[in-house]
């Protein structure tokens, strides 16, 4: 008796399940804070709350997705309204809400999600309606900053905020004497998870706190890449010094007060987040504040703004190269220099032409999925990568692509620049040889892997083409593989990311 009772009490550990079991979750918690913590995961296919218990049970559409999701949250805790929760396998193998009642909050929840990441935003549950499960249309939030304590600054913002998603522009101005932004978002669905788990919180211990809504713009108008403005999608733009231009309701509402710049012993204490960066995962934003030295760290913030070199972790060091990387990356700017780690090969070392790519790179490869595990991106401590010295065998971990033909973005000017976008499934093809058929290039690409789903050659231009492949992890390992590869008739297949589909 006394043993039945001493193994009920300590709970041994599960096997894995794709229901998970969620503990200590707030009381006051919505069905769609809970859902967004396996979002990047995975589908949630259902949902059962027992608030007054403080738990929650949460069904992943895979076992795979819900033991990645364990894996991950297992070491850092990920919270919801700035307090820990904790996540284990359930004994249950499925969850049968069907009878049980109360259940419509949870249904309308997942239904608006399920529209949300389809692109059907037109849900008409009363329960999403009610509750704004849904986001606005608009992928553009406005941010206002309370009780400025210490300087926020762009680069501040951007690293917040791209834990969940893409962020494509950036306008920071201030108003009525408060410090604001305009942050638009690859897709409306990263700027209502921001939303939902920024909103209220504060980026340093009790101050400087965010009020985020959407706005009514649709899109930003960028004219300068400076600490007011960046446009990540354009790394030709001037750091002009006038304001940039935006439609005029919002040109109006700027004041002439400029951001203070981040000091230099703030800039050193800035330290790594303990908290995955993967959208729908961030923690609470609040950091500590030193009172020795005063010194703020910030989660999120992860090396020097202005840095151009990435800390690239949590990689396959068995499919993983250098040229890899460098082909990876260059898709968002021209790479100098990539180190792989010779103790630790699941970490790299990426050495980008400017802190604008470093932060473009950041903010469309962080959270992909590369060779089965996902990749992880941040700014680097240092400042370069260093060459072995000579002598110094590495074993071709370190290599130097400073002088490469293929940089994308040597030219000032190129078209390179407009066709910037998010990794994507489809890919666009260019620098066709009139001799290479469509079955040459299904072939080529099947070859590497990849599941053809659609081709199609520009009507208007024959030498370029789209390829829609299984995944976006697919079109991540194929244009690894095969841009710049040799079609003969002196071609060299030019392969990148598209934002069209077949």
């Amino acid at each position: 008796g006394n043993n039945k009772k001493k193994f009920k009490g300590e709970r041994l550990p599960c096997s894995p399940s794709r229901v998970l079991h969620l503990r200590q979750i707030p009381s006051d918690v919505t069905e769609a804070e809970v859902i967004s913590l396996g979002l990047p995961f995975g589908k949630v296919t259902n949902l059962l709350m027992l608030k007054g218990k403080s738990q929650a049970f949460l069904e992943m559409a895979s076992e795979e997705a819900a033991v990645t999701m364990v894996n991950y949250y297992t070491p850092a805790a990920p919270h919801l309204r700035s307090r820990p929760v904790y996540i284990q396998y359930s004994n249950h193998r499925e969850l049968k809400t069907d009878n049980l009642p109360n259940q419509a909050r949870a249904q309308a929840a997942l239904q608006a999600v399920n529209a949300m990441q389809s692109g059907n935003l037109a849900i008409t549950s009363p329960f999403a309606a009610e509750d704004g499960l849904f986001p606005s249309q608009s992928s553009v939030l406005r941010i206002i900053v309370e009780n400025l304590v210490y300087p926020v600054t762009l680069e501040v913002l951007h690293q917040i905020f791209s834990k969940f998603g893409s962020v494509l522009k950036i306008i920071t101005f201030t108003r009525n004497n408060q410090f604001q932004a305009l942050l638009q978002y690859a897709d409306p669905i990263n700027a209502y998870y921001a939303k939902m788990a920024l909103d209220g919180q504060s980026i340093y211990t009790a101050c400087c706190t965010l009020h985020i809504d959407f706005s009514k713009l649709t899109s930003l108008k960028v004219k300068y890449n400076n600490e007011k403005s960046r446009d990540f999608t354009r790394l030709d733009l001037p750091s002009g010094d006038c304001q940039p231009s935006l439609e005029p309701p919002v040109a109006a509402t700027f004041g002439k007060k400029s951001l203070l710049l981040m000091s230099s012993d703030a800039i050193n204490a800035l330290t790594r987040l303990s908290v995955p960066a993967v959208p729908g995962a961030l923690g609470s934003v609040a950091v500590t504040t030193s009172p020795a030295s005063g010194q703020m760290t910030i989660p999120g913030v992860t090396g020097i703004p202005g840095n151009s070199v990435l800390l690239v972790s949590n990689l396959n060091p068995e499919a993983i190269t250098p040229h890899g990387l460098f082909i990876l990356f260059g898709v968002y700017g021209d790479v100098h220099r990539v180190k792989i780690m010779f103790k630790k090969k699941e970490n790299a070392l990426v050495q980008m032409a400017d802190a604008t790519q470093a932060q473009l790179a950041i903010s469309y490869l962080n959270g992909q999925r590369l060779y089965g595990r996902v990749l992880h991106a941040t700014l680097s401590k240092h400042q370069t990568v260093q060459l072995p010295r000579e002598g110094q065998g590495d074993q071709g971990l370190t290599k130097d692509y400073s002088n490469s033909p293929l940089h994308r973005f040597k030219k000032p000017g190129s078209k390179n620049f407009q066709n910037i976008f998010p990794p994507s499934a489809t890919l666009h093809l260019s620098n066709i040889p009139p001799s290479v058929t469509v079955d040459d290039l299904k072939k080529l690409f099947t070859n590497t892997g990849s599941t053809v789903k659609a081709f199609r050659f520009f009507q208007r231009d024959c030498k370029m083409a789209l390829i829609q492949l299984g995944s976006v992890e697919e079109a991540l390992h194929a244009l690894i593989e095969l841009h710049n590869h040799d079609l003969g008739e002196n071609h060299h297949l030019r392969v990148s990311f598209s934002k069209s589909t077949i």
